[in-house]
């Protein structure tokens, strides 16, 4: 018999949150969306605001929240450089007070709670690929630091949570994601490379383009984020949660282009501070605790997130 839960989502009308919600209402539940629209946006979550088991509250996590749940999805904070540096305290605060305010909540209510962590707690790695048990080598002192160390808190917090009030605690590090619903001018590469591939600009490569990431469609996290919070409690995590392949920015640059047919050529700028050369997340505990594997390939998802950005830039927002 299928259970009906009561599910918050923090965050939930950004990038990531609004496909949770969509996914957790398909899957029969009743979801509360909380954002306080700092980067997430209504146009992400206007197709479900007439489902009578959606619920949309404006509301900032650095404040507590007393409501009655069954499951927290803590999803709330900037997530891209650009977004996160422009008011570094408040990041800071959203992602500790944050934390605080959902985890109380989580110990009031008896909740299962979930992190939605980032591979940033590696920072500007010594190991590759990053496997759970490595502690990182993070700058404290930097301007992603704000973000790093918070995370970091964040899922120190959990654990102590864990620890000292026996939580049901579910966490999660997040590698590069893309797809629909991403924000235009986050800064985040693959939104760059598409927005000036589709308006013919050039496309911006910092460095000289050697640097890799490995890139996660947003389907296939949504699936991994499920899966780990409904998995037996004694898997907490932390978990890698991303897609293992690997591209430079110049083979990314080289797909964007081809796939939107753009005349763009390319336009090298210095490397920024602290930016990680590899990103490549281990995934052998999702695959082997929770049976997960990413099942879209780069171009293939691609396609549908240029198609997002096209529309965007068709209706002139």
């Amino acid at each position: 018999m299928h259970i009906r839960k009561r599910i918050l989502v923090t965050g939930g009308a950004g990038f990531l949150g609004s496909h949770l919600c969509e996914r957790l209402l398909n899957d029969g539940h009743d979801v509360l969306c909380v954002d306080n629209f700092f980067t997430g946006s209504r146009d992400n979550i206007l197709h479900l605001l007439d489902n009578p088991h959606f619920e949309l509250m404006r509301h900032d996590v650095t404040f507590p929240l007393f409501v009655e749940v069954d499951e927290i999805y803590n999803l709330a904070c900037p997530a891209s450089p650009i977004h996160y540096q422009h008011d570094p305290v408040q990041t800071t605060k959203t992602t500790v007070h944050g934390a605080i305010n959902m985890l109380g909540l989580a110990k009031r209510t008896r909740a299962k709670i979930f992190q939605a962590s980032t591979s940033e707690v590696y920072g500007d790695p010594k190991v590759h690929p990053q496997t759970e048990d490595y502690w990182g080598h993070v700058n404290p002192i930097g301007i992603r630091s704000c973000y790093d160390e918070g995370k970091r808190c964040a899922e120190t917090l959990f654990f102590d949570y864990r620890r000292q009030h026996n939580l049901r605690i579910k966490v999660a590090r997040i590698f590069n994601t893309y797809g629909p619903n991403m924000h235009p001018n986050d800064g985040r590469v693959v939104s760059n490379f598409v927005m000036q591939a589709l308006q013919n600009k050039p496309i911006t490569i910092y460095g000289d383009g050697s640097q890799s990431r490995s890139f996660c469609y947003v389907d296939d996290l949504i699936e991994v984020f499920v899966r780990l919070m409904d998995s037996p409690d004694e898997i907490t995590g932390p978990m890698n949660t991303g897609n293992p392949n690997e591209f430079t920015m110049l083979e990314l640059a080289e797909k964007v282009i081809s796939l939107t047919g753009s005349s763009s050529n390319l336009e090298f700028k210095p490397l920024p501070q602290d930016d990680p050369m590899q990103r490549q997340p281990e995934i052998s505990l999702a695959r082997k605790k929770l049976g997960w594997e990413p099942q879209v390939q780069l171009e293939e998802g691609l396609v549908p997130t240029i198609e997002y950005f096209r529309k965007f830039l068709a209706n002139g927002i």
